[in-house]
């Protein structure tokens, strides 16, 4: 157990757990002995973590002050890992306003130490020159520092670890993709870190001496070109050599576009993550290591980060991913569960099946819909709305599955979100693909008088105007083969699975 001069145990406040690097760094600070509160805007979607009942959870949002307040209350680190990207155009002004809110109320709760991770700015740039992404990262750094409290800016470049949005574009890239004619950013020298490195430099960075106020650069042992990964990429994953060809026409908006086809990161998070690498990202120093010291073995090496990933997707046995973080404008409103709902006009698709197996059998096909396994009912459909979903700007179906068998509060499933779930009996999936309306999709087992399993699934729109209405009226006559479809043939999956 790590405790405070005054024999209480150090109590670290953790913003961004929901999602890829918070929900990684809650267990680690556990595991090391602090005790852990996480501000959250959906508590709830931290309840299915295996940490859950040992870190306390509160409500709150980074840019709300009075929720930032109370979360600060008694804390001795905090750690602050949120930022607006994606969120519109004016995300920067919410970051800098986030920063400044967190540095301010952590000041004011006598909080010793602020911890960052932020970007690697590439050196001699001029910041005005630096993708909004990175420049944002580098003022929120800035403000944190100014804040009186003792801060640690941490800074890197790619993370590669299962799940990570660098790892799923450098995979999805590199597997589906023999012979790429590439931008001619895959020639810029980085720094690719491991997101076991980057979790131990945050742990560490709790114990760190409070005249300490400084940025840090992070990075792993090896310094290559995008190109160069890739092909390492292919090497550790045992495929053929990749043929990599360069052209300097390719602008990071098409740049991103193009990753956006061919990966299952969406366009809008993979142009940030272009526009980064325009620039050469290395490391200027090492002083990290002053006050935590690398483990005996070293850093992790390029090579031995790709496997560890690699590893975990092929065990499904990744924890977060990119996609654990809600997607920005996606509607977190509560589902209506009055037919009669005053909030206005609801649409519903009902469907109730008898099924010939055990509950338990048709549970098993209910939590593993979706991803590789598909929605039970004409594929082309399903496809042709998760491309017209991605022309749009939405997220499609390429998200996938975070694990193939279970899922938890607050998963991403393709287009959906996991907004409930109740082992055995419910799955209620929100949806997140672009809509003039809010959507949910509920799926349920029961069993009615006589005994008999019953499984029972209802779609719910609620219409935002005149083209809400229309697009539900446009949508309805396919109901009978998508929603129709989708029940007949998970009854089915689970009567099959219950007599082998």
């Amino acid at each position: 157990m790590t405790f405070h001069a005054d024999d209480r145990p150090v109590r670290c406040l953790v913003t961004g757990a929901t999602g890829y690097l918070g929900g990684r760094l809650v267990p680690e600070l556990l595991a090391a002995g602090y005790s852990v509160r996480c501000l959250a805007r959906s508590p709830g979607k931290l309840r299915d973590h295996p940490w859950a009942g040992q870190a306390e959870a509160v409500r709150g949002d980074a840019t709300d002050e009075a929720s930032v307040r109370v979360a600060m209350e008694g804390m001795d680190v905090a750690y602050y890992l949120v930022h607006a990207l994606g969120t519109g155009r004016g995300f920067e002004e919410t970051d800098r306003r986030a920063a400044r809110i967190f540095g301010e109320q952590a000041r004011a709760a006598g909080v010793r130490r602020i911890v960052y991770l932020g970007g690697l700015s590439p050196a001699g740039v001029p910041e005005s020159e630096l993708s909004p992404h990175l420049r944002s990262r580098a003022e929120v750094g800035r403000i944190l520092l100014a804040s009186g409290v003792p801060t640690a800016v941490l800074r890197a470049a790619v993370i590669i670890g299962s799940g990570s949005a660098s790892f799923e574009m450098l995979r999805h890239l590199t597997e589906r993709l023999p012979a790429m004619v590439t931008p001619s950013w895959v020639r810029t020298r980085i720094q690719p870190i491991a997101v076991r490195d980057v979790l131990r430099l945050l742990v560490g960075c709790a114990r760190l001496p409070y005249d300490v106020n400084r940025t840090f650069d992070i990075g792993g042992p090896d310094i290559v070109t995008y190109q160069e990964m890739m092909r390492r990429y292919a090497a550790v994953a045992g495929l053929p050599k990749r043929v990599i060809v360069p052209v300097p026409l390719l602008t990071p908006r098409l740049s991103s576009l193009w990753v956006g086809l061919v990966t299952p990161v969406p366009g809008a998070l993979a142009r940030p993550l272009v526009e980064s690498l325009k620039h050469e990202v290395v490391c200027a120093e090492r002083d990290i290591v002053r006050y935590v010291p690398d483990p005996p073995e070293g850093p992790l090496t390029l090579d031995r980060a790709i496997g560890l990933a690699l590893r975990r997707v092929q065990d499904a046995d990744v924890a977060t991913r990119w996609s654990s973080a809600s997607t920005p404008h996606a509607p977190s409103d509560p589902l209506p569960t009055d037919p009669d709902w005053a909030g206005g006009s609801l649409y519903t698709d009902q469907r109730e099946r008898t099924v010939a197996a055990s509950p338990q059998a048709l549970w098993r096909v209910v939590e593993s819909i979706g991803g590789e396994n598909g929605w039970y009912s004409s594929p082309l459909a399903w496809s042709v709305r998760g491309r017209l979903d991605t022309l749009v700007g939405g997220v499609g179906l390429r998200r996938g599955r975070r694990d193939a068998k279970r899922l938890r509060v607050g998963d991403s499933l393709d287009f959906w979100r996991v907004e409930e779930i109740e082992p055995g009996r419910l799955l209620r999936l929100r949806a997140e693909m672009r809509l003039p309306g809010l959507a949910w999709l509920e799926l349920t087992v029961d069993r009615d008088p006589q005994g008999r399993t019953v499984y029972r699934q209802r779609a719910l729109f609620h219409p935002h105007g005149l083209a809400g209405h229309a697009y539900w009226l446009g949508v309805a006559p396919f109901h009978a083969a998508v929603f129709g479809g989708m029940a007949r043939n998970i009854a089915a999956a689970a009567e099959s699975a219950h007599t082998h």
